[in-house]
This record gives structure tokens, sequence and C-alpha cells, in this order.
């Protein structure tokens, strides 16, 4: 039997050069955000400094860490309704 070749980064982000989805998002706003203000340059800065804080984070926590916190934080993440309270420790049947 020939073995099955799987790719390696099957659940990454789409990358553009060499940013991910994720991390191209706050530059991105920073841009939209500084072409309204009229201060582009500025706004764009922040954004990339504000990447940069977030990869920092994402390297030293493992995948879905962020989610994760949001989640315990009471932030809804989904409009789903199978997530039960994060707030509640004792669930009773």
């Amino acid at each position: 039997m020939k073995p099955v070749r799987i790719p390696r980064r099957v659940d990454e982000p789409p990358h553009l050069l060499m940013w991910s989805a994720d991390e191209l998002a706050p530059m991105l706003i920073g841009l939209v955000v500084g072409v309204v203000l009229g201060k582009a340059f500025i706004c764009t800065a922040i954004g990339l400094v504000v990447t940069n804080l977030y990869r920092k984070f994402r390297d030293n926590h493992p995948d879905g860490y962020l989610l994760h916190m949001l989640y315990w934080t009471g932030i809804p993440i989904t409009k789903s309704k199978i997530f039960k309270n994060p707030f509640i420790r004792r669930y009773f049947p």
C-alpha cells in the first residue's frame, strides 16, 4: 500500500505575502480608518504595531487560545445556541 501524503498546513489561514489573514486585518483596518481620517500613514503604522503584538501573543500560546479566552470572558464568538453559559461552573442534568 502506498502512503498518502498529507499537507502540513491544512488549517492555516490564507497568506498574502508574509502575513496571514488574521495578521493582515489590523493593518488593513488601520489603513481604511486612516484614509477616512486623513492620517493613513499613522493609522497603518499603529495597525503594524498591533499586528506585531498579536503575532508575539499568538506564537507564545497554543492554537485557538484567543478564541478560548474570548469565550471564557463572555464575549460572544458565534450566534450558536449550543454553547452553555461560560460563567456557570456546575451544570445539573
